[in-house]
């Protein structure tokens, strides 16, 4: 990491390069944030990373390579955008 460049963005990264991992080896999963969080990730490393990973889930989202969908309770459904053509790696 260069002296410039923001610690929290390395982290997003992270997170997103992992999540984006588990969608190239699975590429049906849809999850919530709460399912991502205890499933998708290693939960020893992540577990405390909630707010973390939701920035880097909302980052995906906005670059299209992820939807997020509200269900009717109102918890918020993440998955893969089929309609991005962004390679996943």
């Amino acid at each position: 990491m260069s002296p410039r460049q923001d610690p929290q963005q390395t982290s997003w990264r992270e997170v997103e390069g992992a999540v984006l991992a588990y969608l190239a080896q699975h590429p049906d999963a849809a999850d919530t944030l709460d399912g991502i969080v205890s499933w998708w990730l290693p939960q020893q490393r992540y577990e405390t990373e909630r707010q973390r990973i939701e920035q880097a889930l909302s980052h995906l989202v906005e670059r299209g390579q992820l939807r997020r969908d509200r269900l009717p309770g109102g918890a918020v459904l993440y998955a893969l955008n089929r309609a991005d053509t962004t390679p996943l790696h």
